[in-house]
């Protein structure tokens, strides 16, 4: 199944929007909350100018990116934790996801109306962080009553499990995300069992006007200090300016950019940043036929990533034959690669780091 990224936040903060300019498609946006009911699912390739330049290169007959799934859940409210504004029906569809892309509306305007009448970030920001943490209280209660059970049963680590779920409710009881939360390694594996809500990873999507996009402003500058609080990450977009770019020609659009004083659009980062949050690398792999990226976690051994290309070349793995991007972009060619002793021959051990490019050799018999 593919890592997905799911785009919250409270109704008619430009989620929709940002979803139609990641992915070129038409998700359902209107000036009213709730009109989003089921998740629209995109997938969208990770912007990448190091195989732009290796297809330069080689000239394949076929350029493949890798690729991050993006998920437009409609808007939470406050109660969304109850079923307020369908809120359970959406909170599942967060609870699949791998990590989330938390959009905060930034701009004023009288003809997109907030559901709160007021344009308060740090307020919105807490409203959605709030149901999401009552969801996961609810989560571990759950979960504990099961484990009591297995207690009087005295299954084996049951009490430990208790343990754990006692100090991780009163974490979330005292305002404390999962996040947060320090955990050993065993514990971290029964979390990982929970789905906590306020346990995925997270990066906090500033959208603002177009004065705001070139010259920041108060609501931007309060994200970024509580981002900066929780050690998360903050990008700031124009969502209807990346919308208009997503129906520009290639030639429209960078003279579109270039009128703005910058090189890409800025949902090139957000994209990027979500694939970092996910702990992952691209490593490549090249030739005539194709220029091709593929997506490893972080720290995936040589075999590992040989599996992401053909099970077969994982079970019959022998040997990655490999060179850096920066070594070959640097030199010009393989050759010179090869000349500068920069060209390495790698074993089973061998974590694949990114912008590596791989030849594996394999053995099946």
């Amino acid at each position: 199944m593919p890592l997905q990224v799911g785009i919250v936040g409270l109704p008619n903060v430009g989620k929709s929007t940002i979803f139609t300019a990641l992915t070129r498609t038409t998700a359902e946006a209107a000036n009213y909350p709730f009109c989003t009911i089921d998740p629209n699912v995109g997938v969208v390739p990770v912007p990448d100018p190091r195989l732009t330049w290796l297809a330069q290169l080689y000239q394949p007959q076929k350029v493949t990116p890798t690729t991050i799934e993006f998920v437009d859940i409609a808007g939470l409210v406050r109660g969304a934790s109850q079923g307020e504004g369908l809120g359970n029906q959406f909170l599942s569809h967060i609870r699949e996801v791998d990590a989330i892309l938390h959009v905060v509306r930034c701009f004023d305007s009288t003809d997109i109306t907030h559901v709160y009448e007021k344009v308060d970030p740090l307020r919105d920001i807490q409203i959605v962080e709030t149901e999401l943490l009552l969801k996961d209280l609810e989560t571990l209660e759950r979960r504990k009553e099961i484990v009591i059970k297995r207690m009087r049963a005295q299954e084996k680590d049951a009490k430990e499990e208790f343990a754990l779920l006692e100090r991780l409710i009163a974490h979330l009881s005292e305002g404390h995300l999962a996040r947060s939360f320090d955990r050993s390694e065993a514990e971290a594996r029964w979390m990982r069992q929970y789905f906590l809500l306020t346990d995925k990873p997270i990066l906090y999507v500033a959208n603002t006007d177009e004065e705001g996009f070139r010259q920041s402003n108060q609501w931007i500058e309060q994200v970024q200090r509580w981002a900066e609080q929780r050690q998360a990450e903050v990008v700031t977009i124009c969502a209807a300016l990346e919308a208009e770019l997503a129906q520009l020609s290639d030639e429209e659009r960078q003279e579109f950019l270039r009128e703005f004083g910058i090189t890409e659009p800025a949902l090139h980062r957000v994209i990027r940043k979500a694939y970092e949050l996910l702990g992952l690398i691209t490593f490549f792999t090249v030739g005539p036929r194709e220029v091709r990226a593929w997506t490893v976690r972080r720290g995936a051994t040589a075999p590992e990533a040989a599996g992401k290309i053909h099970s077969d070349f994982e079970r019959g793995f022998i040997r990655a034959e490999v060179m850096h991007f920066a070594d070959l972009e640097a030199l010009g060619s393989e050759q010179a690669v090869r000349e500068a002793g920069r060209y390495r021959i790698e074993g089973k051990d061998y974590r694949v780091q990114d912008g590596d490019i791989l030849y594996i050799r394999f053995n099946v018999s």
